[in-house]
């Protein structure tokens, strides 16, 4: 009797508690189901407005702008080695480098503008069967940057034959490259506007903002004279300065930039 009465007494105090806790965590599950589904739904529409165009109505043109300079940096390589003069013997690679900076010089050629390109030696096969005695000949190149053809000339006219192997133009430049490049690349830029601009009135529409930019693509082009691009001697070279009526300056170097711009239509 007493245990049954322990059992009563037992039951009646944890089945309200055990009532009102499933109660309580009913509800609160509730609560918390409706609160995810809320974060739910407004992440789908947050998504959905993203993925969205917020410009619709669109124009896409092309703008471009182009420019042709003369080089005003000519990078020349000479190639120089060390030679046997009848008399006095082999003149050395040391002689030849002093004389040839000497001559760069006196053209108006700045030491800042001569550098080695390359540096080895050369056994002369002919030279050790006829003497039998083996010697290393020394070779040096130089690149030389020069401002036009004028200055080459002078430069080559200085050129000691016997010492000179060959010589070619590397390549040709422009001291403010870097300025034009940029301003070229501001004017395509403005140039796509402004097709824009008269297209969008063409159809009756107001230009608005603009969407994308891309990067203008550039189309570099560098010219020289194609008579001395091959590796030629210092007399072939002259020869061709001689038979032509006037000088030749350097082919110009052609700049062109196109630029793709997404505007949108008001």
């Amino acid at each position: 009797m007493n245990l049954k009465l322990s059992v009563y007494k037992l039951l009646s105090t944890t089945v309200p508690y055990v009532i009102s806790f499933c109660f309580t965590s009913t509800l609160k599950f509730n609560a918390m189901y409706k609160v995810l589904v809320t974060l739910l739904m407004l992440i789908s529409l947050s998504s959905f407005a993203q993925d969205r165009n917020p410009y619709p109505r669109t124009i896409t043109v092309n703008g471009s702008a182009e420019l042709e300079l003369t080089p005003d940096e000519i990078y020349v390589q000479v190639h120089l080695r060390e030679y046997d003069k009848k008399g006095q013997g082999k003149i050395s690679i040391e002689n030849i480098k002093k004389d040839f900076l000497a001559a760069a010089k006196s053209v108006g050629i700045p030491d800042t503008a001569v550098t080695i390109a390359a540096y080895g030696g050369h056994d002369n096969i002919w030279w050790r069967k006829k003497n039998r005695k083996n010697e290393l000949y020394a070779s040096i190149a130089y690149s030389v940057k020069v401002k036009n053809s004028t200055q080459l000339d002078q430069l080559v006219d200085k050129l000691d034959d016997d010492a000179t192997q060959n010589f070619f133009i590397e390549r040709t430049s422009h001291s403010k490259l870097a300025e034009y490049r940029k301003q070229l690349k501001i004017q395509a830029v403005k140039a796509a506007k402004e097709k824009a601009q008269y297209l969008t009135e063409a159809a009756g529409e107001n230009l608005g903002v603009a969407v994308t930019i891309n990067e203008p693509t550039e189309y570099y082009q560098p010219y020289y004279n194609v008579r001395v691009a091959n590796t030629m001697m210092k007399q072939e070279y002259m020869d061709a300065v001689a038979s032509d009526a006037a000088p030749t300056d350097f082919k110009k170097i052609k700049l062109k930039y196109d630029v793709n711009i997404v505007f949108a239509l008001k």
